[in-house]
């Protein structure tokens, strides 16, 4: 019995990243003769088991084989005569197949070291095709290590291409690419994702919504960019840097725009009440991968507000009062704090724009701060009741906003 490190955890390191979870390949060994060492059985669809110390997984080293189409369709071989190459056979990434044994030693039989150096995320084999879900990994990868110089490999491109034309994409159930939609908007660079998929025609299978954005014009005075995907890949990174990790900011930013793409031609490049017409497709894409119920709500206020946000200045106190009750920013405060960074992602997310100040997200901020600060019990203390303290409380809280602005 054999035991290696593979994965994330090698490859990271060999990219001098903190490491995440540490996953290890076991070779030469049976399910009871794991069990007979103390490993714990966790694995439903192939044997898998928990290190009784380190909770670490320790899977026992297998062949895969395609019989239908989509992800679902594999059947798993898990022997003791499986090698240790014939596992990283099955990887997705030649990066993602290095093994390291307990001493140190590496094991790297498809060159991933050497793309390592040459920052290129490729295939390991033709077997890459067999799965969908590497289509949604390449992207995902590419969101995080595009900010590293990694690029895709142009055989690996043209097999996405491929895979694309055979509709194997078809076959991804929504949960399943919202997972990964989730964590490519978690990374660094998701606009890598979002190019990468639409280079390889899965984006317009997938969101056509936010495909169809692209060659869209926008007026080049508030866009210097001119074309509404190439703002939408902007506003991405912006979010991505104003709010790290957020995959909700993330989500917003990728959804604010949607309403442009149905805008008639003959009224381009203007988007007069874009911010309205695009909450039907974004909840045609929510409801399509069954996104949770709070990254919907605060996409669909991003989408309708935003416009509103930029102009707050403008804004008469009891407009803004009515625009943070539409957010249910009284009962939900964090709410209002994230419109204020998604509309601030979309501001700067322009040509030559992203250093430029953009005071209305600390000003919602502040007016709201001042106009939660009024609540129903100062209403009840005076004596109110019914609907009285509704009045009495709307009014109180529009001054405070008043107050707050001058």
């Amino acid at each position: 019995m054999q035991r290696y490190l593979v994965g994330g955890a090698v490859r990271d390191r060999l990219l001098g990243l903190p490491g995440g979870d540490r996953d290890w390949v076991v070779v030469g060994a049976t399910p009871e003769e794991m069990i007979r060492a103390g490993y714990l059985p966790v694995g439903r669809d192939f044997p898998v088991f928990l290190h009784a110390q380190t909770k670490e997984e320790h899977a026992l080293a297998r062949t895969e084989r395609k019989t239908a189409p989509g992800y679902h369709g594999f059947v798993f071989h898990a022997a003791p005569d499986v090698t240790l190459e014939q596992d990283l056979a099955r990887r997705d990434f030649t990066i993602n197949a290095i093994a390291e044994a307990e001493d140190g030693t590496l094991a790297d039989p498809y060159d991933g070291q050497r793309d390592l150096e040459a920052r290129v995320l490729r295939h390991v084999s033709p077997a890459f095709a067999e799965d969908p879900v590497r289509i949604l990994r390449a992207a995902r990868f590419l969101a995080r290590f595009a900010p590293l110089g990694f690029t895709i490999a142009p055989e690996t491109l043209q097999l996405m291409r491929d895979m694309v034309a055979a509709g194997e994409v078809d076959h991804l159930v929504p949960e399943r690419v919202w997972q990964e939609l989730k964590k490519a908007l978690e990374m660094p660079k998701p606009s890598a994702a979002i190019s990468l998929l639409r280079d390889c025609g899965a984006l317009a299978r997938l969101l056509p919504e936010v495909d169809a954005l692209y060659g869209v014009p926008q007026r080049p005075e508030y866009h210097p960019e001119v074309d509404t995907g190439v703002h939408l890949a902007m506003v991405l990174d912006m979010a991505a840097r104003l709010a790290p990790g957020d995959a909700l900011i993330g989500f917003c930013a990728l959804t604010h725009d949607l309403g442009k793409a149905l805008t008639p031609k003959d009224q381009l490049p203007r988007h007069v009440g874009h911010e309205h017409g695009g909450v039907r497709p974004l909840r045609a894409v929510c409801a399509r991968y069954k996104v949770p119920a709070e990254y919907a709500a605060v996409a669909e206020i991003v989408c309708r507000e935003h416009l509103n946000v930029h102009r707050l200045a403008e804004l008469r106190p009891d407009t803004v009062h009515d625009l943070i009750a539409r957010c249910d920013g009284f009962r939900k405060p964090e709410r209002i704090r994230q419109l204020a960074v998604a509309c601030e992602a979309d501001a700067r997310g322009r040509l030559g724009r992203d250093q430029t100040p953009y005071p209305s997200a600390a000003l919602l901020v502040k007016l709201h701060a001042a106009a939660a600060a009024i609540s129903a019990g100062h209403a009840v203390a005076s004596g109110l009741s019914g609907p009285d303290v509704g009045e009495w409380l709307r009014k109180a809280r529009i001054a405070a906003i008043r107050d707050a602005k001058e």
